[in-house]
């Protein structure tokens, strides 16, 4: 689409949502994408660096602090290289006795038992305020 510039008097400019990606394409991988690819940093021992296509900071930063956690982990962090593009690169350096990748998978399998836990401890306490805000009005619900 293209919008009249009345100002330029050169015919016209191209619409801002020209730039936007499509929404699908945030999220599903195309033919032959890999969702993550390691590649070993030969400059630093015991480091790699891993790049996660179509995810965003949401999973960077809770690898990132859940690999910390890690004491065999000295180092962990990501980038976002272009926010128009959902993909980070996180870099992991270990103390030798792991490796990056076996860090990665402990702290995926450490992220999903800690949110296991916290959808249950959620769901536990909507359902109990729901049984007391039933108790307070008799269960009428406003009725």
């Amino acid at each position: 689409m293209r919008i009249p510039n009345p100002e330029a008097g050169r015919g016209d400019r191209p619409c801002a949502e020209e730039n936007v990606p499509n929404r699908f394409e945030l999220f599903l991988l195309g033919d032959g994408e890999k969702k993550v690819t390691e590649e070993t940093d030969t400059r630093i021992p015991s480091t790699s660096v891993f790049t996660f296509n179509k995810e965003d900071h949401t999973l960077g930063n809770m690898l990132r602090a859940r690999l910390l956690q890690s004491p065999h982990v000295l180092f962990s962090g990501y980038k976002v290289p272009h926010p128009l593009f959902s993909k980070f690169i996180l870099r992991i350096q270990t103390d030798g006795t792991m490796t990056p990748r076996q860090a990665l998978v402990q702290a995926c399998k450490d992220l999903v038992t800690d949110l296991g836990l916290l959808s249950r401890e959620f769901t536990k306490e909507w359902e109990l305020r729901k049984m007391v805000g039933e108790g307070a009005d008799g269960g009428l619900n406003g009725a």
